[in-house]
């Protein structure tokens, strides 16, 4: 068995290692486990997103929790922030989360939160897969038949979470009057997303609402926008916001329909958040996956932006170990620390919509403030990595490739964390530089590490 733990959380094909009942009853043993408190009867939530094998892996992980003596909460398909927020505001002792984010129907994966609705650092991670590959959670003690743990459902979960989101839009402001469209991915963002917008006065045009179990993410929501930007050309719409498959980042159209990335968002509320005195220390953490247009942007406007490594629980712990307030990624995940512990789709949504309204200007004025570098994203599929500085023909092909971008160009090669790819992202200022770069580089690293030409 190898790392069970990712950049955001166990995934997998369900059915198959690791995604499987035995690993994921394991990790629920595991989880309670770990934060199994002494003074009272502790519990932990679970929640989930709409895919088929969602139901299979929630009775394993319950399961395993309830086998240590600890109580489930089953709050159902919500989107993972909804649970973060659930886990904290219940006061349980941890939280888990059942989705494989935007990857198709076939995948799923085990996210877990704290106490505190943050998700776990590595170290307890790395300690949650000690215990489970090397046996030691099945020698652990075992309750007795009356300290067995309970399962029950919450059925007011959604609307708590509901009332939560709502809180964080302005309460001077309103969406009366203003058309929206929202693409739901058919995920766990169906039900949710179209309450919170209509509650708040939108008018709001809805697709990708009706999850099957097996239709999640296909042709829809965060990875494929294209749908919903022609819908918003379409119905003459204000703005366009499609989710990804657990509703923790989003991707925006504006009333032209032109589609704007996580980056493009972060620009417009930063640039509005310097001007009010609203952004710490004037700064912004994203990715190394951020392009160099926003960073270019920033500093024009006094700011400056961190990167971290890819991953926004990577974002959010350099946010929380500074005293930053506002980070996120190039893919949609935006993180409001003033609002929220992790990523948030619809969150991200409404404070877009306020920084709209408080400006008093459209989206596709908003977006001018940053001009994006051109950029590409080539993934190279291999069955097994390796360190790449460990195969010298890469090594000297990527030394001669970032000589030839220079100063106004940078390279980024990574191992995926979500799925079996080497991920080879270039940037600069002229397009045909910058994909000859990617390609040379794809083709390179596909010969050397599957010994395909």
């Amino acid at each position: 068995m190898g790392k069970l733990f990712g950049t955001d959380g166990i995934r997998g094909v369900a059915n198959v290692f690791p995604m499987t009942t035995d690993l994921a009853m394991k990790v629920g043993s595991s989880t309670a486990h770990i934060f199994k408190s002494s003074h009272r009867r502790p519990k932990i939530i679970i929640g989930k997103d709409t895919r088929l094998s969602g139901y299979m892996i929630e009775t394993a992980i319950t399961s395993g929790i309830c086998a240590m003596g600890v109580d489930v909460l089953l709050v159902g398909p919500l989107p993972t922030p909804g649970i973060a927020y659930i886990t904290s505001s219940m006061r349980a002792d941890a939280g888990v989360v059942i989705s494989a984010s935007h990857n198709p129907y076939e995948y799923n994966g085990i996210k877990i939160f704290g106490n505190d609705g943050f998700k776990l650092p590595d170290e307890i991670e790395n300690y949650i897969e000690e215990l489970i590959l090397n046996g030691e959670i099945e020698r652990l003690p075992k309750p007795s038949a009356s300290e067995i743990g309970r399962a029950r459902r919450i059925d007011d979960a959604h609307g708590r979470y509901i009332v939560y989101l709502k809180n964080t839009f302005p309460r001077d402001l309103s969406l009366e009057g203003i058309k929206i469209v929202i693409d739901c991915a058919h995920g766990a963002g169906y039900r949710v997303a179209p309450e919170v917008f209509e509650e708040l006065g939108a008018e709001v045009v809805l697709t990708g609402d009706r999850p099957n179990g097996k239709n999640i993410n296909k042709d829809c929501g965060a990875l494929y926008p294209e749908h919903m930007a022609s819908i918003v050309r379409e119905q003459g719409a204000a703005a366009g916001f499609a989710l990804d498959g657990d509703a923790d980042r989003v991707i925006l159209a504006d009333e032209q329909g032109e589609i704007l990335d996580g980056d493009q968002m972060m620009a417009i509320c930063a640039k509005h958040y310097i001007e009010h005195n609203k952004l710490k220390d004037n700064t912004v953490v994203a990715t190394i996956m951020s392009n160099l247009g926003f960073e270019v942007a920033l500093r024009g406007l006094g700011g400056k932006l961190i990167r971290t490594p890819v991953g926004d629980r990577y974002v959010v712990e350099h946010m929380r170990q500074n005293g930053y307030n506002f980070g996120g990624e190039q893919s949609g995940h935006m993180i409001f620390l003033d609002h929220g512990t992790t990523g948030d789709g619809i969150l991200s949504a409404l404070q877009v919509l306020a920084v709209m309204l408080r400006e008093g200007r459209p989206l596709s004025e908003l977006k001018k403030i940053m001009e994006r570098y051109p950029q590409k994203l080539v993934n190279v599929p291999v069955r097994a990595t390796k360190p790449l500085d460990q195969v010298p023909e890469i090594v000297k092909l990527q030394h001669a490739m970032e000589q030839r971008l220079g100063a106004e160009g940078r390279m980024v090669i990574r191992p995926s964390g979500t799925e079996p790819v080497i991920r080879v992202m270039v940037e600069g200022a002229s397009r045909e530089v910058i994909e000859d770069v990617a390609y040379s580089m794809a083709s390179c690293i596909q010969k050397h590490m599957t010994g395909q030409d």
